[in-house]
């Protein structure tokens, strides 16, 4: 296993914030607002955002998208010594990607008791029957990640009421 990197509690929130970043961009395409980045050596080498409507495309979750992109860049599928934050606990296909990748570490903001898969249903990430694990973190800006996706379904929930309600009239 590769050993976990030496990283500051300041770090990881200065990289949880650029993932909340991203998340917005997602936000402003009406996308479920999640976001991440993967550090490699202290540097962002790849961010990305969820664009599943956008993209009409079940995969695009913001992990693979920054997966295939910090991928690209370092030129290997093998992403030891990288660490992907993300504002949102990712779902199965996506801390199956993480394990697959070989990602070293995780920081996740929000956690996701109806489909995470990193602690709250599953934890694929921590599992010791795969031949790799990774080394979790939880709760990095825990507060801004979870605000800014429950103010996004609480705006969803209020339009399909106004719209239900011009329908009804």
């Amino acid at each position: 296993m590769v050993p976990m990197p030496e990283i500051s509690a300041s770090a990881d929130e200065r990289f949880m914030k650029e993932a909340l970043r991203q998340a917005k961009k997602a936000y402003a395409l009406k996308e479920v607002p999640i976001g991440c980045v993967i550090v490699y050596e202290n540097e962002i080498i790849a961010r990305g955002y969820n664009r599943r409507n956008t993209d009409k495309n079940t995969t695009s979750h913001a992990e693979i998208n920054a997966i295939r992109r910090a991928s690209k860049k370092l030129g290997d599928w093998r992403l030891e010594g990288c660490t992907i934050y993300i504002t949102l606990e990712p779902c199965q296909m996506c801390a199956g990607a993480i394990v697959q990748s070989r990602i070293t570490r995780a920081v996740i903001g929000s956690m996701n008791p109806k489909a995470g898969c990193a602690g709250s249903v599953l934890n694929l990430l921590e599992m010791a029957e795969f031949n790799h694990q990774v080394f979790v973190e939880r709760g990095v800006l825990k507060e801004p990640c979870s605000t800014l996706l429950s103010g996004f379904f609480r705006e969803l929930r209020e339009q399909k009421k106004l719209l239900k309600e011009a329908v009804d009239e």
